[in-house]
C-alpha cells in the first residue's frame, strides 16, 4: 500500500500512540480520517491535519465502533486502511485484581478495536490493510499485569487468524507489538500502580516503524534484541 494518497481511518487518535500515527501518515501524505475520545482534543489535532474528518467515540460502545469504518470511507470517498491505536491498562496480582477491571481491559483493548477492524474488512480493496497496537505483552506476558497482557493477547491472537482468512484477498493485517513508551500510558492505570520501568522507546522511532510496515503490507512489529525495532513479513 502506497502511503501518499492513501485514505486511512486512525481510531484512537487523541491518545499519543494514536496521534503520532496519525501526524506521520498525514506527513507522509495519506488523506486521514480521525476518531477518538475525546473531542476538543480531537478537533484541534483534525485541524493541525488539515481539517481531516474526525469523529468522537467511546470505546464501551462497540456498535459506535464498528460504525466507524463505514463513516471514514463516506467521509473519504474510499478506504484503504484502518489503523485502532486504543487501550488502557491495570496493574496488580491476578487474585488482587476484580473481575470489573478484566471486563473494563477486555472491552477497551480487544472488543473495541476487533469491532472497528472487523466492520473495515469487507470495504477494503485488494491490497488495503487493517493495522492494530497490541504490545509486546501479547507475546511476553508481563507479571503483575496479568489481565491486561491476556486483553492485548486476545487482539494479537485474532489479528494472526484474520491474516490467514484475508490472505486470499489479499488485504494484509499488522500486529504492532510495541514496547514500553514514556508517553505516561503506564501512569494512566485504571488500576494498581506501574512498577519500576525501563527507559521507554523513542515514540517516534516506535511510529514511523509502524507505518513502513503498514505500507509494505508486513505482519508484524515487535521489538529485536538490540532495542530497536524489527519487522517481519510473516507471522513467526
Amino acid at each position: 500500500m502506497s502511503t501518499a494518497g492513501s485514505k486511512v481511518l486512525v481510531v484512537g487518535a487523541t491518545g499519543a500512540v494514536g496521534g503520532a500515527l496519525a501526524g506521520v501518515l498525514h506527513g507522509r501524505g495519506a488523506r486521514c480520517a480521525v476518531a477518538g475520545r475525546d473531542a476538543g482534543r480531537l478537533a484541534e489535532r483534525a485541524r493541525g491535519w488539515g481539517g481531516c474528518p474526525a469523529r468522537v467515540f467511546d470505546a464501551y460502545d462497540v456498535d459506535g465502533c464498528a460504525a466507524l469504518a463505514g463513516w471514514a470511507r463516506e467521509a473519504l470517498s474510499g478506504l484503504d486502511a484502518v489503523v485502532t491505536a486504543v487501550g488502557t491498562v491495570a496493574f496488580g496480582r491476578s487474585e488482587d485484581t476484580s473481575d470489573e477491571v478484566l471486563e473494563h481491559l477486555v472491552a477497551v483493548n480487544a472488543l473495541a478495536p476487533i469491532a472497528a477492524l472487523r466492520a473495515a474488512l469487507p470495504l477494503l480493496p485488494e491490497g488495503g490493510a487493517v493495522a492494530a497496537v497490541t504490545g509486546v505483552v501479547a507475546e511476553r506476558p508481563m507479571p503483575g499485569a496479568a489481565d491486561y497482557s491476556a486483553s492485548k493477547a486476545a487482539l494479537s491472537a485474532w489479528l494472526t487468524a484474520v491474516r490467514r482468512e484475508q490472505r486470499r484477498r489479499g488485504v494484509h493485517v499488522l500486529d504492532a507489538r510495541l514496547p514500553h513508551m514514556d508517553t505516561g500510558f503506564a501512569d494512566r492505570a485504571v488500576a494498581g500502580s506501574p512498577p519500576p520501568m525501563p527507559p521507554g522507546a523513542d515514540l517516534d522511532a516506535a511510529v514511523r516503524a509502524v507505518v513502513d510496515a503498514l505500507a509494505s503490507g508486513a505482519a508484524v512489529v515487535r521489538p529485536g534484541t538490540d532495542g530497536g525495532l524489527v519487522t517481519e513479513a510473516r507471522e513467526r
